[in-house]
């Protein structure tokens, strides 16, 4: 009988971040041994419920190994990394091997001693299999390296950021993967870096057309794949940045033009495709107090938890309520102790609460604030695309004026407006609401906002690439040099 392998491992590891990433931060999010498809999909997992399904229907036996699935932070622990590694190595010889093995893993994961853990981790599965086929699905905001390529048959990426393409890229990595082992294909991959590094948005204009670009080019004259990878920028690590890769049938040389070509022209269009973005001031000063209509919505970028902010920074919030803004809401402020002691209190209590900057300096100071608890909610959810995103117990507060926030104990970005309307909160009826996220937000937020303002503000992850020290790449990347492919 065919058997299908298959594990996820998944964090996004911001370097900078003095947050580390241990175990708990696993168990926190989601970690689970061999049953994660029992389980409705995440985003990390909605590959792992589609080759279940896909394995079983042509009768493979299919060995589901660890998943586990990390918020963004600092390093993982190399005690962490190791005894996952080991986790999955174990299940893979328990089992005997694979013939086709399957890999859900971010793409961006640095541990204590290891840069490149899905490279690292690839080559050992690669070492105790040498004739499986392996397949690699990645995040695109991954540092795609030539030691995953190496130790791998095929590897792709979301396309998408917001991400709502796992699915479709989990079905195009099953496919390839299947015409492999069926010997219909031969795939050889390819990399090009494009020599960029920043934030891109695939639901804008320019984006969105080279996206469509890149898809068009899949399926004709020998390519099958076509993946960008965004790169995650704050990593310091050798391969960050933009790469091009490109996947074709028993063609290295075509995988090779093709990807330098689709690259370049990424590369001419760097200024179409990057933003820029107001600072905290200049969003607010747009804020104005008349009757609220439909809602503007403003991202908090630069603490958003999902690049490894702390997620309880109280910039934005403080210049709120200095500036006597009403009809706000605002989330998801990451603190436990807070979370604690408003569940003590119950329902319906007013309170004086120390709320936020707990975290790390980028969180700035504590906000000394008096509200009154409007809900609290156990094991609260958002929809990521499809997949379901924990968000542990949350809490709202109502500040004078109608400011409403949301507080809760899991360190998470807002994905959904159900952020808010869990708990009870009708966004229509607010003039501002935040959220601290960087894109993920934006296509449900975007259906019921009047505005979109992709802020600058404070805190540890800001868009200003600029304003990144890289100690461990080349300086040549556009936007620290102007033209550094003549370098």
């Amino acid at each position: 009988m065919t058997r299908l392998f298959m594990a996820c491992l998944s964090t996004e590891t911001n370097t900078f971040s003095p947050i580390p990433t241990g175990r708990t931060g696993y168990e926190a999010y989601f970690l689970r041994h061999g049953t994660a498809t029992q389980e409705p999909a995440n985003l990390m997992t909605e590959s792992l419920h589609l080759w279940r399904v896909q394995a079983e229907a042509l009768g493979w036996e299919v060995i589901e190994s660890l998943t586990a699935i990390a918020e963004p932070a600092g390093l993982t622990t190399a005690a962490t990394y190791a005894a996952f590694k080991e986790d999955i190595l174990n299940d893979l010889r328990k089992a005997g091997g694979a013939d086709v093995i399957l890999l859900s893993l971010h793409g961006a994961m640095v541990a204590e001693g290891v840069e490149d853990c899905e490279g690292d981790l690839t080559q050992a599965v690669r070492e105790l299999c040498p004739e499986a086929i392996i397949g690699v699905s990645l995040d695109l905001h991954c540092h795609l390296t030539q030691a995953l390529l190496d130790a791998s048959d095929l590897v792709i990426t979301f396309k998408e950021y917001p991400h709502d393409d796992a699915t479709p890229r989990a079905a195009e990595l099953w496919d390839l993967a299947l015409r492999t082992y069926r010997g219909e294909i031969t795939p050889r991959m390819a990399l090009f870096e494009c020599r960029m590094i920043g934030i891109y948005l695939t639901k804008t204009p320019a984006m969105a057309a080279f996206v469509a670009r890149m898809q068009a080019e899949e399926g004709r004259g020998g390519v099958l794949s076509v993946s960008l990878s965004h790169g995650f920028v704050w990593a310091d690590v050798a391969d960050v940045g933009a790469r091009m890769l490109v996947v074709t049938d028993d063609d290295a040389e075509l995988a090779a033009s093709k990807a330098e070509s689709l690259g370049r022209a990424f590369f001419e269009l760097r200024h179409d495709v990057t933003r820029r973005y107001p600072d905290m001031a200049q969003a607010l000063d747009g804020i104005g107090t008349d009757a609220p209509g439909k809602p503007i919505v403003l991202a908090d970028m630069s603490d958003n938890s999902g690049a490894g902010a702390p997620g309880d920074s109280t910039f934005v919030l403080r210049e709120i309520l200095d500036r006597g803004l009403t009809d706000v809401a605002s989330g998801l402020y990451f603190d436990p102790m807070a979370v604690a002691i408003c569940r003590d209190a119950g329902e319906g209590v007013s309170l004086s609460l120390r709320l936020g900057g707990k975290t790390e300096p980028a969180s700035g100071a504590p906000l000394d604030v008096q509200g009154r608890i409007m809900a609290i909610r156990e094991g609260c959810g958002q929809h990521l695309g499809p997949g379901l995103e924990p968000m542990g117990t949350a809490v709202w507060l109502r500040l004078a004026g109608n400011v409403d926030v949301v507080l809760n104990n899991l360190r998470v970005q807002v994905y959904h407006p159900e952020a808010f309307t869990h708990l009870g909160i009708d966004l229509a009826r607010k003039r501002l609401v935040v959220v601290k996220s960087t894109f993920h937000f934006f296509t449900p937020f975007a259906a019921l906002a009047s505005e979109v303002i992709f802020c600058a503000t404070p805190g540890r992850v800001s868009p200003d690439m600029q304003a990144l020290r890289y100690t461990r790449r080349d300086g040549r990347y556009w936007p620290r040099v102007d033209n550094p492919f003549d370098m």
